[in-house]
């Protein structure tokens, strides 16, 4: 059964315009809470990032919630890996992150969690979506829910982030530059790696409402590494605006993506006899991650584009580690979903133990020239399955004879149609790129 408002990383959209307006949130939040009381007494934890539609959309979810019998607890700013953990610690029935991740401020959505800290099972967001279609009833008032704030929210998450790493690990010595997009993680993520010991200079950390990832974090690198270079820093993380995506920029400047951060935490953890299995990536994750891995016998596959779909192979093979090229990173021993903060702790784990630095740690995976271009999709037939296309795909996947790829897919968050080209030869994959992509806008016209 198809899922009318859930796409792959919940609901999400822009603010003010259906289904991302209060009356559907305070339906939502209804929806919601009578689905979680069907197992029973029902607690839910809400938390949001920085953006300003946050304190509107918190009160409409809460009005709904508590008008079906939930309890409340707000966690207000959070990133939403903390929100995933603290359902789990307060024992709560689902959890609630109201944020649009590395979206500018004008867009908003809802992400749930399970009492497991996990993402809701496809039955449980199919019986959510169920009641939205039904009348909205309030339980008598003996039973509305009650609200209440945890005050220590931040202070929890921080000690949890610290126990990532062995007891006594003191990254002293290590100057490091923070940027928090001016979002979620703008308190706990600084005081996270200087309790460790690190000096750290911090970027973007003001937030406004409205400047929630604007030419900064993992999106837009370029203040950061500016910043690693006059600091004369060891290196830079940058954040998204809810917390979950990391990237890092190296003494020289230069970025460092999912893929080669996800390389650096596998070959530490298989190193030590600690990694369970193998790695899970994505059908973007840069062939050279794949080589790199195999170099030293270490098992890859591929899911699907999405966090839900690489936790999902990770529970299927029982695995611990998977992530993609934008920075979501899992990191199964230590927690049940993409974590920035406990990824950016393993990586200088990682670093520690080799006493290497970024630059020369990545140096092991060497990636393969990838472009990829984004081409906005207005709806109506869908242009992949257009026949010149198809042709066209499989005209450049033969051209390559084996040593590249061709990906083209519909985003599960936005109206874009991503094309994706890798290869051996950087302007030829440009050229299949820029020639696929112009044929994808052509047909979408």
């Amino acid at each position: 059964m198809s899922k009318k408002y859930f796409g792959t990383d919940g609901i999400r959209g822009r603010v003010g315009e259906y289904p991302i307006t209060p009356d559907f949130m305070l339906k939502l939040g209804w929806a919601a809470g009578m689905a979680f009381r069907k197992m029973g007494a029902c607690k839910v934890l809400v938390g949001k990032d920085t953006r300003i539609s946050g304190y509107m959309f918190e009160s409409a979810l809460e009005a709904g919630l508590t008008s079906a019998g939930a309890d409340v607890m707000l966690l207000g700013p959070m990133p939403t890996p903390a929100i995933a953990y603290l359902t789990r610690t307060f024992q709560a029935q689902a959890g609630i992150v109201i944020s649009a991740s590395h979206n500018p401020h004008d867009d908003n959505g809802i992400k749930f969690f399970s009492g497991q800290g996990t993402k809701l099972p496809d039955d449980i967001e199919l019986m959510i979506e169920e009641l939205l279609d039904a009348p909205m009833t309030v339980v008598e008032s003996s039973k509305i829910g009650k609200v209440s704030r945890i005050n220590d929210a931040s202070g929890r998450y921080i000690e949890f982030c610290k126990g990532s790493v062995p007891t006594g690990t003191s990254f002293s010595g290590l100057k490091i530059v923070v940027d928090c997009a001016h979002g979620a993680t703008y308190k706990v993520a600084p005081s996270v790696f200087r309790e460790l010991g690190a000096e750290v200079v911090v970027l973007s950390a003001q937030p406004n409402g409205l400047n929630i990832n604007h030419n900064c974090g993992s999106t837009h690198t370029e203040a950061l590494q500016a910043a690693v270079l006059a600091e004369q820093a060891d290196l830079g993380i940058a954040f998204d605006g809810d917390g979950d995506r990391v990237l890092m920029v190296d003494h020289t400047g230069t970025v460092v993506d999912g893929d080669e951060l996800l390389f650096v935490i596998a070959r530490d953890l298989h190193g030590r006899g600690k990694l369970q299995g193998g790695v899970v990536g994505t059908l973007m994750s840069n062939l050279g991650l794949e080589l790199a891995l195999a170099d030293l016998d270490i098992p890859f596959v591929r899911a699907n584009v999405g966090d839900r779909y690489v936790i999902s192979e990770l529970l299927e093979r029982n695995w611990v580690i998977g992530g993609e090229n934008s920075g979501h990173i899992v990191c199964f021993d230590h927690t049940t979903t993409g974590d920035a903060i406990i990824a950016a702790l393993q990586v200088l784990m990682a670093l520690k133990a080799r006493n290497e630095g970024l630059a020369q740690s990545r140096q092991a995976l060497r990636k393969c020239p990838q472009v990829l271009i984004n081409v906005r999709f207005g709806g109506g037939a869908n242009p992949l399955e257009h026949a010149t296309v198809k042709q066209a795909s499989e005209r450049v996947t033969q051209a390559m004879a084996g040593r590249g790829r061709v990906l083209l897919r519909k985003s599960g968050t936005e109206p874009l149609v991503r094309v994706m080209v890798e290869g051996e030869d950087e302007a030829q994959v440009r050229g299949y790129a820029e020639e696929l992509a112009k044929l994808v806008s052509e047909v979408s016209a």
